[in-house]
């Protein structure tokens, strides 16, 4: 029998970080509960708790779980499942020393971890759960090294930080080589339409290096007037044909994998996608003459939430879309990329010690230098114990008013990204996730007692005793 014999699934309701209880997502879907009863345990379902995104309690039922009210959900549980963190009231139904999996953001909610940490809940903290070894697929190895090869001569010349570097489209499959750029503090990175003709960009020529995939790029003619301009050019689906087994098999035997990689249960990219959306359409709202295609967009962040928020875009026609690193967001440098900028995407997390310290966009910029009209979406949030590298984010907005208004520019800073339009997909999404980490090889499901190193890390509060 498994450390935690009886699971709770509990309903989202109104709480700190879910005002109006406009959150309807559900933490473990149907499909999955039989996963977790196959593997030993005996579930409980809070009645309603599947209906916001289109599961009824019968389908619970016939997954082999039990249903329950909202008072009796709580009680007598080993391990309570939800998705966003719990309401105050409902803390005072928790047995001590029972378990706790959520997104918990302790450091958001001081005053509810306190309340946790006295009632002696265990939390771990579905955010906090990270790969353990890293993950590497041979698709994001064979980007990196062939970014890698692209940047070699420009390292050994010592001219990286003059070159501008241009992504031919983005792609899943060429995302990876966009992170490997970023990480090597390129003198520009900006992402371009395929379709784009010679005499509209901003980049040719000796410093300039046009990183595509063959595969995915049908323009012959832009790609010889750009060799005949003296531009480097370097393609990815060349170099897997030439190297691209060798490439994988040499990086696999000379890089050890790092104790972590990314977050085991998340929606990132997804994240990126609905939070650059919405952004689009407030620009679109507030600037109705503007061209789309057109709008000059920076993203702040290479990572994930910026690699789902460069997809966005990109797929939303925007023609330009400017990637900055931490070189370009230095106090002072950024100002270049705020001065006409319409919308501002910013995927950059830092670390706690810099939250509320170091700004990336400042209410300075709003100003006196980002235009009238013009949005700033912040994928990363915070609030006023956890501060946002956005200096206008005081706190995190919410669905009740996802937006507001400073010096003219619209900021947005929601928690919870994909329930904007994602919620049913995302749903799914976490549910196996979480099912995951439960039965496969971390097996959560066993208890607390030898919790594997990715998951010993979110274990944010205890360990505690059941009593």
């Amino acid at each position: 029998m498994p450390g935690f014999r009886t699971i709770a699934v509990v309903r989202e309701i109104e709480s700190p970080e879910n005002p109006g209880g406009l959150e309807k997502r559900v933490s473990i879907v149907p499909h999955d509960v039989k996963k977790l009863v196959e593997a030993g345990a005996e579930l409980f379902v809070e009645h309603g708790a599947g209906e916001g995104v289109g599961f009824d309690d019968a389908e619970y039922i016939a997954a082999g779980a039990t249903m329950q009210s909202a008072e009796e959900i709580y009680q007598d549980k080993d391990l309570i499942i939800k998705f966003k963190g719990p309401s105050l009231d409902s803390i005072k139904l928790m047995r001590p020393g029972s378990t706790l999996l959520c997104m918990a953001h302790f450091d958001s909610f001081p005053d509810r971890a306190a309340m946790l940490e006295k009632r002696q809940i265990n939390v771990v903290a579905m955010e906090e759960i990270l790969e353990s070894p890293k993950v590497q697929t041979d698709e994001t190895i064979l980007a990196r090294t062939a970014m890698a090869a692209a940047l070699q001569p420009f390292a050994d010349n010592n001219t990286l930080g003059g070159l501008k570097i241009r992504i031919m489209k983005w792609s899943s499959r060429i995302a990876p080589a966009i992170r490997r750029a970023g990480n090597r503090d390129p003198k520009s990175l900006r992402i371009i339409c395929g379709k784009s003709c010679f005499s509209g960009l901003d980049a040719a020529g000796p410093d300039s290096l046009f990183f595509y995939d063959s595969n995915d790029l049908d323009n012959d003619l832009l790609l010889q007037n750009l060799e005949d301009s003296g531009s480097h050019m370097f393609d990815l689906a060349d170099f897997e044909r030439k190297h691209g087994q060798r490439a994988i098999s040499q990086w696999r035997a000379t890089h050890e994998p790092n104790e972590f990689g990314l977050r085991r249960i998340q929606c990132l990219h997804q994240t990126g996608q609905a939070g650059a959306r919405y952004g689009l359409k407030l620009l679109q709202q507030n600037k109705p003459d503007l061209d789309l295609s057109k709008a000059q967009v920076v993203v702040l962040g290479y990572g994930n939430v910026g690699q789902g928020a460069i997809h966005e875009i990109f797929d939303h026609g925007v023609e330009n879309i400017a990637v900055l690193g931490r070189v370009h967001t230095n106090t002072g440098r950024i100002d270049y990329w705020l001065r006409d900028v319409d919308l501002v995407v910013n995927g950059a997390d830092q670390p706690l010690h810099l939250r509320g310290k170091n700004y990336l966009v400042t209410n300075q910029h709003l100003k006196t230098i980002i235009p009238d009209g013009s949005v700033i979406i912040d994928l990363v949030g915070g609030s006023p114990t956890n501060r946002s590298p956005i200096e206008p984010v005081l706190s995190c907005t919410f669905l009740t008013e996802p937006h507001f208004v400073q010096d003219g520019v619209t900021i947005s800073a929601l928690w919870g990204w994909p329930m904007m339009g994602m919620m049913r997909e995302t749903a799914i999404t976490y549910s196996g996730q979480i099912v995951d980490v439960l039965t496969g090889y971390e097996r959560l499901i066993d208890g607390l007692d030898d919790l594997a190193p990715g998951v010993k890390r979110a274990l944010v509060c205890g360990p505690f005793v059941a009593v």
